[in-house]
């Protein structure tokens, strides 16, 4: 697993490994974020002397790639996060492809910004690349992975919607404005954000890594995207604060830039529809569940 030491990645490794795997961790300092195995490993778009880790693996789980709300997206972060995406799908595909027993899965992270801002549309994986910023990072980064088909391999684009948990991601920054009594929506509140429990995310993959049939993009979503400003109503009732007031648009665009834009003003109404026709059962189906559960 590329990236297992990160917000996702960490309680992935975890979990594979509870569920009885054998997890190794390909990490740039050799170390594991857990109680199995890790490997030092360079993803600078070549396959290195790691690469032996993948000869005879059941699956590759590629997580790699540098924070897309680490910091403002200037001109070197905006490269920074295509190139690190690249480079480490790059080098894993390069891997399976050297493989003598090639691995039979090649799962590799991508995201519901894959669409663009879409409104109102209710977006499947059938639905369109779209075309600002995130978009073309997720369609550069879903082809260097389905590269890895041409050696055989199954590949699986997880787009993984807003993932939802106490210690990391997208959520703790919007916690301070709730437990003050001035939280709210985000701009009009009229975007959809599609949320994930991180607990039915790590689900979901595993669904994925034990379903041959599934193949190709997966929306890693909740089945019932909301509105920012139902998901902000959710978010206080989880709280037992108000709800009501909102952060101009305006003000994000000034703080965070063309970011604003990207990650929080815009969003898409994604479905996982294939997931759910092969028969994932979620255990979180609305936003207010998923939030009561993290604030229980």
């Amino acid at each position: 697993m590329a990236g297992g030491s990160g917000f996702l990645g960490r309680p992935l490794a975890t979990r594979l490994a509870g569920a009885g795997y054998d997890v190794v961790v390909l990490s740039r300092d050799g170390r594991s974020p857990h109680d199995g195995r890790a490997v030092r490993w360079t993803p600078d778009g070549t396959a290195g002397a790691w690469a032996e880790e993948l000869d005879g693996a059941a699956a590759v789980i590629n997580l790699a790639g540098e924070s897309i709300a680490g910091q403002r997206w200037t001109t070197a972060q905006k490269a920074r996060i295509t190139e690190s995406r690249l480079q480490a799908t790059r080098s894993l595909v390069q891997a399976i492809a050297a493989a003598a027993r090639r691995p039979a899965t090649f799962i590799s992270a991508s995201a519901v910004g894959y669409y663009g801002p879409r409104g109102d549309e209710s977006v499947t994986e059938r639905t369109a690349a779209g075309r600002d910023f995130l978009a073309g990072v997720c369609v550069a980064w879903e082809h260097e992975a389905m590269q890895a088909a041409s050696a055989g391999t199954r590949v699986v684009l997880v787009r993984s919607g807003l993932v939802l948990a106490r210690d990391g991601g997208a959520l703790p920054p919007m916690l301070p404005p709730f437990r003050a009594f001035v939280g709210g929506p985000v701009g009009s509140g009229q975007q959809y954000w599609p949320w994930i429990h991180r607990e039915e995310w790590l689900a979901m993959v595993q669904f994925t890594l034990e379903h041959s049939a599934l193949n190709g993009p997966m929306n890693a979503t909740g089945p019932a995207p909301v509105r920012n400003a139902d998901f902000a109503r959710a978010l206080g009732r989880a709280l037992h604060r108000p709800a009501v007031l909102p952060a101009p648009g305006f003000a994000l665009r000034l703080l965070l830039g063309e970011m604003a834009d990207g990650l929080l003003l815009s969003g898409q109404r994604a479905v996982p529809e294939r997931a759910t026709r092969l028969g994932f059962t979620f255990r979180f189906r609305t936003a207010d569940e998923a939030l009561a559960d993290l604030f229980a």
